[in-house]
């Protein structure tokens, strides 16, 4: 890339001076009360809602609060370069953007606006199996840009077989495995509501568009949409997997397979064993389990138990430039970026999707080199302290 990702700054003061400002804030923070203040209370409470109270949720970001930088002086950081190598690839900055779907609740150009967006800026786009359009849509807009594919794990090992099978005739290179949903959470936001798209048939695209899917239905989706939304019900997760069924994804699928939602060491010891190439430390953004420990808690942990076997990456509370600094303090290799991205999304289609994505790395690359670093590679567990949140 040519020049550095602050430079996303003086092109936002350089337009000022024709009266331009941002369409979105610039502290990302922000954007989910502005989503909050814009969109139906349906769709912005599933993308921002949580288990239980939200305590899980809250307790990602005072985990990550609670760690404080130590910048130091005196060192070279004018060339800076933040790419990485992750699982054999090398990415422009230590970031994708996490698996989230359903996104046609909040834009009707959904994830092809996402991906292009992620695309663009050379950033792994990551689709959700419950996406609203088909993979392969989603990675026709991409081009040859470098995309993973997100599996929820059904019941019908065929259909699994398949979403495979097209993930890779798609072109996604890494398979990422969410184990952490095997049953949905209890929800307030969405219960409150009585807010489920999927039982409207949204976030049903790949299932619905899959030959083995398809098979399994006495009448064409056309015909009976509703015993289709029944049959995806169904099969959508099985709380019955067992570690020894990973052998059958890895049976099924040649490129890298990554266990998202570990945090318990002896979880990625497991992983590694399983032959597995990396984890996503995650609590999934404090929607699964109320009271259950922060993401950031995890991270040290999980890193110290198979940072040498395994690519570690995170999410869950990423909401800022030094957000991602700490987590790479903390021994990840990369993050993944979620509601953020999916609020700039809501807001302004593909061009808030860009705006997240340029202030984040804008962000991260000025904290990196205000703390003494001239690239990732060098941030370590010295440049935090914790103190109290």
């Amino acid at each position: 890339m040519a020049g550095h990702w602050a430079d996303f700054q003086y092109e936002i003061y350089l337009n000022g001076m024709n009266g331009t400002v941002p369409r979105l804030p610039t502290d990302l923070t922000r954007l989910e009360e502005l989503t909050e203040q814009r969109l139906g209370p349906g769709p912005v409470g599933y993308v921002a809602g949580s288990a239980g109270d939200g305590s899980t949720a809250r307790a990602n970001r005072t985990a990550l609060d609670r760690r404080r930088i130590v910048p130091r002086m005196l060192r070279d950081v004018r060339e800076r370069d933040l790419s990485v190598e992750v699982l054999g690839r090398t990415l422009p900055a230590p970031l994708a953007l996490a698996p989230v779907g359903v996104l046609s609740i909040m834009h009707p150009e959904a994830e092809p606006a996402a991906a292009r967006a992620a695309a663009a800026r050379g950033v792994p786009y990551i689709l959700s199996s419950a996406s609203s359009t088909p993979m392969e849509q989603v990675a026709e807009a991409m081009g040859d840009a470098e995309r993973w594919f997100q599996l929820y794990w059904p019941k019908d090992p065929e259909v699994a077989r398949s979403f495979l099978a097209r993930a890779k005739a798609s072109g996604y290179s890494v398979l990422v495995v969410t184990l952490d949903t095997p049953l949905l959470s209890w929800r307030p936001r969405d219960l409150d509501q009585a807010y489920l798209p999927f039982l409207r048939g949204v976030g049903t695209a790949n299932y619905f568009t899959d030959p083995a899917f398809r098979a399994g239905l006495a009448k064409p989706v056309e015909e009976d949409p509703n015993a289709a939304v029944l049959h995806f019900v169904s099969m959508f997760a099985d709380p019955g997997k067992t570690w020894p069924d990973l052998a059958l994804l890895r049976e099924h699928w040649d490129g890298p397979i990554v266990l998202k939602g570990i945090l318990h060491p002896d979880d990625a010891r497991l992983a590694a064993d399983a032959g597995m190439d990396g984890v996503v430390v995650s609590n999934h953004g404090g929607r699964q389990v109320a009271g259950a420990l922060a993401a950031a808690d995890a991270l040290p942990r999980v890193a110290g138990a198979v940072g040498d076997r395994l690519t570690v990456l995170f999410d869950s509370g990423i909401r800022t430039g030094a957000d991602v600094f700490k987590a790479l303090a903390l021994g990840a290799r990369a993050v993944l970026l979620g509601r953020p991205y999916v609020y700039g999304l809501g807001l302004d289609g593909q061009a808030g999707v860009d705006h997240v994505i340029r202030c984040l790395l804008a962000e991260f690359d000025l904290t990196l080199a205000l703390s003494g670093h001239a690239g990732p590679a060098t941030v370590g567990s010295s440049d935090l302290l914790e103190g109290p949140a």
